[in-house]
């Protein structure tokens, strides 16, 4: 069981690639309710090293939650995320970037909060995430900046013509 994953190749439907998108093309940014919903963010890449390490030295039948000790409010990682384009992006004609917030009604029965305990993974085995949450969003925004042509192809729909034409379908 895990945390909220971010970082490169997230569908680009899911907050943080989606508001990335918006922010460089100027749209609003729409943050349900007040923006105070609590999740705990976990860097791909450790949860991947934490999937190896249940693997390699993991009780057989047991179960591990993998968190990232990250837990923040959407607005607090909106806020992240602003300030991290303004400054990587500094001839962005959207700066500063928060202009683009825009509080939209909360989605009906919408969790204030989730939540993971961890404790057994890094208890048992050793293994704790290796990403802050602040050196996981630069290196997710900068991927992001730096495949923008990805980015592109998967919110166009062209992505999908590709792979079939490769496969030869």
């Amino acid at each position: 069981n895990c945390s909220n994953n971010y970082g490169p190749y997230q569908f680009p439907e899911k907050l943080i690639p989606l508001f990335i998108h918006k922010a460089l093309s100027g749209e609003p940014l729409p943050i349900y309710g007040d923006g105070g919903n609590v999740r705990d963010w976990l860097y791909v890449e450790d949860h991947c090293s934490a999937i190896l390490r249940v693997l390699e030295a993991g009780r057989p039948g047991e179960v591990y939650n993998v968190g990232g000790n990250s837990e923040r409010t959407n607005l607090q990682v909106i806020d992240t995320l602003c300030s991290l384009l303004d400054e990587l992006v500094p001839d962005s004609p959207h700066r500063p970037h928060t202009q683009l917030k825009t509080f939209v009604p909360d989605r009906p029965g919408h969790d204030r909060r989730y939540a993971i305990d961890a404790t057994k993974l890094k208890n048992e085995l050793s293994w704790v995430p290796t990403e802050t949450f602040q050196s996981g969003m630069r290196r997710t925004v900068q991927w992001y900046l730096d495949h923008q042509d990805w980015v592109g192809r998967v919110m166009d729909g062209s992505y999908r013509g590709e792979r079939l034409g490769q496969s030869g379908e």
